[in-house]
C-alpha cells in the first residue's frame, strides 16, 4: 500500500470515529498538561521522530505533510515526540554566517534506510522550526529538543570541529525558538546531546575523548599535568581522565546553557551502561534499552545490506526468544528497575526516547512487527511499576514510514495504558 495514501486515508477515516475528535474534526490538546517533563502530571505516550521529520520532509516523502502526520499521531494516541531541531544548522557558521538552505546528499548504499532522508533533499531548518512547532502545539504534541549533531551530508563541517561548537549552537537555536515565541510550556525538555558520550557527531568532543583514553600517551602529552603513574590506574576506556573530562563537559555544557534558558529542563540521553556519566545536574533521566543487546543477530538483522536472506537469521532470533524470553523479561525488569531507582535518588523523573525490542529493524518479506509489539507491551508494563517512570515510547519505529505505524488499535490500547497509568 502506498504509505501517503494510507496516512491520509486511515487517519482521516479513522478519526471520524475517535473520541479525540471534535465536531470540526480536529484532534484538541486531551492531555492538558504544561510545563516541564519534571512537572508533568501525568505520564506522556511519546514518538521517537529524530531528524527524519525534516529530512523526509520532500514531495513524497512520509514526512511530507506536516500536519497530516501529527493528525495521524495523535489518533494513535501519542502526546509527545522527541525530535532533532537541527542546532548545528539553525545556528550560524564560524564565520557568523545564517544559511538558510542545506542540500542533504544521499549517497546509494545497499542497505534499508531507517530515518533521515532516503534521497538526496533540500531542507530549511530554521523556517521549518517556526512551521512545525505550532503543529504540534495545534495537535496536542509536546516537544522534546534533541540532536544528534550529525552532518547528514551536508557540506559544512567547521562546526563540528568547533570546541565550544555544540554550545554555541544550542544557545543560538534556543534564543532562535524564544525570539519567535516558540520557547515556551509545549518543550518539554532539551536533550543536549543524543546517547552521551558514546554515539553522536560531535568531532571535537569525540576527539577529545580518544585524547584522555589512553592515560600513557597523554602523560607523555601533558607532562604538567602531574597524573598518576599511568600503571597504578584504570587504563582504556572511561579511564578516570577519560571520565573526568566528559563528565565535566557535559555539567558546565549543562549549567551554561540553563543560565541563559532557566524555563527548560536539560539532560543528555543515555544508552549502555551509564554508572560512569554524572547525572547530578539531568532534570530528567532518558536511558534507551533494547532486548537486541542480548538476543543473538537482533542487533545486526535490521542493517543488513538488502542482498543478504533473512529468513535464517530471524528465525535464530525468534527461536531464542521464545526460549529464553522469561529470563530476558528479568533482564530488562532490572534494568528499568535500576533506572527509577537512581533517578529517585537524585530526584528527577525518568524514561526513554528510545527502546524496546530491536534498535534497528525495517519493512521486509522476511521479517514481521510482533516482536516490537510484544517488547512494548512487557516494557511499558514494567514501566508503569514505577512512579517516575513519566515518559515512555513504544519503539524507535513510531514514524508513518515504517509498518510499525498501521496498526492504530494497537497503537491506542497502548498509548492509552502508558497515559492513565494511576500512582
Amino acid at each position: 500500500m502506498n504509505r501517503r495514501t494510507f496516512i491520509t486515508t486511515a487517519s482521516v477515516g479513522a478519526l471520524a470515529a475517535t473520541p479525540f475528535a471534535n465536531a470540526l474534526g480536529q484532534v484538541p490538546n486531551f492531555q492538558n498538561q504544561s510545563g516541564r517533563i519534571s512537572q508533568l502530571k501525568k505520564n506522556t505516550a511519546n514518538a521517537m521522530w529524530d531528524f527524519s521529520w525534516i529530512l523526509r520532509h520532500h514531495p513524497n516523502g512520509s514526512f511530507e505533510n506536516w500536519e497530516q502526520v501529527l493528525e495521524g499521531l495523535a489518533l494513535r494516541g501519542y502526546d509527545s515526540i522527541r525530535m532533532d531541531c537541527m542546532p548545528q544548522f539553525v545556528a550560524a557558521d564560524t564565520n557568523g554566517r545564517l544559511q538558510e538552505e542545506f542540500l542533504s546528499v544521499r549517497k546509494p548504499r545497499n542497505r534499508p534506510v531507517m530515518w533521515g532522508n532516503d534521497q538526496t533533499m533540500t531542507f530549511r531548518p530554521r523556517e521549518a522550526l517556526l512551521e512545525f512547532l505550532p503543529l504540534c502545539k495545534k495537535y496536542g504534541i509536546k516537544v522534546g529538543l534533541s540532536s544528534w549533531f550529525m552532518r547528514h551530508g551536508v557540506d559544512r563541517t567547521a562546526i563540528f570541529n568547533e570546541e565550544g561548537g555544540l554550545r554555541r549552537a544550542w544557545m543560538e537555536t534556543l534564543a532562535f525558538l524564544e525570539k519567535n515565541g516558540l520557547l515556551d510550556e509545549n518543550v518539554m525538555y532539551v536533550d543536549l546531546l543524543n546517547e552521551y558520550p558514546d554515539w553522536h557527531g560531535y568531532d571535537w568532543l569525540k576527539q577529545e575523548r580518544a585524547k584522555r583514553s589512553d592515560l600513557k600517551q597523554f602523560n607523555a602529552d601533558n607532562p604538567d599535568a602531574h597524573l598518576p603513574d599511568p600503571d597504578m590506574v584504570e587504563t582504556g576506556r572511561n579511564n578516570p581522565v577519560e571520565k573526568e573530562f566528559y563528565n565535566s563537559f557535559i555539567i558546565n555544557l549543562v549549567r551554561d546553557v540553563r543560565k541563559a534558558f532557566p524555563q527548560c529542563d536539560y539532560f543528555a540521553s543515555i544508552s549502555s551502561s551509564y554508572g560512569h556519566v554524572d547525572i547530578s545536574e539531568f532534570d530528567a533521566l532518558d536511558r534507551h534499552i533494547w532486548f537486541n543487546r542480548r538476543i543473538p543477530g537482533a542487533g545486526e538483522i535490521g542493517y543488513h545490506p538488502n542482498d543478504v536472506d533473512l529468513k535464517e537469521e530471524f528465525a535464530i532470533m525468534r527461536k531464542f526468544w521464545e526460549e529464553n524470553r522469561q529470563t530476558e523479561i528479568e533482564w530488562m525488569d532490572q534494568v528499568i528497575t535500576a533506572v527509577a531507582v537512581d533517578a529517585r535518588k537524585h530526584g528527577i523523573v525518568c524514561g526513554n526516547t528510545e527502546g524496546w525490542g530491536t534498535v534497528g529493524w525495517h519493512d521486509h518479506p522476511d521479517l514481521d512487527w510482533r516482536f516490537h509489539r510484544e517488547a512494548a507491551e512487557i516494557c511499558v508494563d514494567l514501566c508503569l511499576k514505577h512512579d517516575n517512570y513519566r515518559f515512555i515510547c513504544t519503539s524507535n519505529f513510531t514514524h508513518p514510514h515504517f509498518g510499525f505505524w498501521d496498526d492504530i488499535k494497537w497503537h491506542q490500547k497502548i498509548t492509552s495504558k502508558i497515559k492513565n497509568a494511576r500512582f
